[in-house]
């Protein structure tokens, strides 16, 4: 008989670094008003030149891990959602496990981009489901300012760096209620960072051509994104039992405000049960949605017996959602 699974302790780390709107519009040329009424951001955090986003990750876990009354003994499995490895070999999951000063336990990446952390979560789960481990320090971590376009005003602006950490563990009731996860990978061109692998292997040309950096089709993206939220978020709750007016918060992938408004009005959920921190940080990619549920749930907006729901929706293309009890 398969466990519950829930979330047992939560936190993030954010650089100190706050690069404001007038900060980006000294690089490109944008302006705060072109910005904030598009995509309502306002700040983004930057990590310091020597930060990893396996640093950014370890604060985060460590954190976590202490909110769950543990020792990193205690971990069985670390999973990292990132799309900014430290390198592309080791992962960055195993770099954060020396830096942790954790037991030889599994460790590895997951590659699911801004949905990341849900993808995360749902390995992590079936794990704690099955009986195999008792506990699962899942991490989404991202130093995205590596790997934007300083000189692409349409990319650049979104963009910030950061990182959050759940423990997942067995629980008596309530936990994980549901999951929805997807990928439409006929639609892996409209957001990539297209060099760096066998694909495209770094070289001169390369490099001059820039592909080392992220690349987005902004307007097919958003289309693509509202649907496969709201889609993913409606089909999570129907497989949770509960109607839609039980949740009592949403936990979205920060990407844009417009796309966020979008999703939960196609959804039919009202804005002011969506938990949004997307001005203060940007799109943080698989750090988004799990800084958003820490965050959350430290300013009261996520109590016990709430129904919580996460979604997600990043390059890919992927999607996913999750409907918890907490």
């Amino acid at each position: 008989m398969s466990r519950a699974v829930g979330f047992k302790g939560l936190g993030f780390y954010l650089p100190e670094r706050i690069m404001t709107n007038d900060d980006v519009a000294k690089i490109v040329d944008t302006n705060d008003e072109w910005i904030r009424t598009r995509t309502g951001i306002s700040t983004r955090r930057i990590a310091a030149a020597n930060e990893n986003t396996s640093d950014l990750a370890v604060k985060a876990a460590q954190a976590a891990i202490a909110d769950a009354g543990l020792t990193v003994n205690d971990i069985d499995l670390i999973l990292v959602a990132t799309m900014t490895p430290d390198m592309p070999c080791p992962s960055t999951a195993c770099l954060v496990q020396t830096k942790l000063g954790a037991p030889t336990i599994a460790a590895t990446d997951v590659s699911a981009a801004c949905s990341g952390f849900v993808y995360g979560v749902v390995v992590g789960q079936q794990f704690i489901a099955s009986g195999t481990y008792n506990h699962v320090l899942v991490i989404g971590a991202e130093v995205l300012s590596r790997v934007v376009d300083w000189q692409d005003r349409s990319t650049c602006v979104l963009f910030g760096d950061g990182a959050g950490a759940v423990v997942l563990g067995p629980v008596e009731s309530g936990g994980i209620l549901s999951t929805v996860l997807g990928a439409n990978g006929a639609q892996a061109d409209l957001l990539k960072v297209p060099g760096g692998g066998t694909a495209q292997p770094t070289s001169l040309a390369s490099i001059e051509a820039r592909a080392h950096y992220l690349k987005m089709n902004g307007g097919e993206v958003f289309k693509h994104a509202v649907r496969g939220m709201s889609d993913a978020a409606l089909l999570a709750i129907k497989k949770a039992g509960i109607s839609p007016e039980k949740i009592a918060c949403v936990v979205p992938h920060q990407a844009n405000i417009r796309i966020i408004q979008s999703v939960v009005e196609r959804a039919g959920i009202p804005m002011e049960k969506v938990y949004l921190n997307v001005h203060r940080y940007g799109n943080m990619s698989a750090a988004s949605t799990v800084v958003a549920l820490c965050e959350a749930v430290k300013e009261g907006r996520i109590k016990k017996g709430d129904y919580a729901l996460l979604v997600a929706f990043g390059a890919g293309l992927t999607w996913g959602a999750a409907v918890v009890q907490w």
